[in-house]
């Protein structure tokens, strides 16, 4: 990668605001991912539940993983 894209991707990771869990209703972990300016907007999506590592690590190896961008 060159320095123009890490530098790009510095300043775009510092505007991002992400939760990751798992779903309530299923069993499948969850990476909201938005711009600060819509970090509120993250309070309209179903509730996230806490996972342990080893939860996340299984769901991520079966494939059960949902990203979701907030707008």
């Amino acid at each position: 990668m060159n320095d123009a894209m890490e530098d790009l991707l510095e300043r775009l990771g510092n505007n991002l605001v992400w939760r990751i869990g798992k779903a309530e209703t299923e069993d499948v972990i969850v990476v909201r991912v938005g711009l600060a300016r819509a970090a509120s907007n993250f309070a309209l999506y179903p509730r996230l539940r806490n996972a342990t590592d080893e939860e996340i690590e299984s769901l991520v190896k079966n494939g059960q993983v949902r990203v979701e961008w907030v707008d």
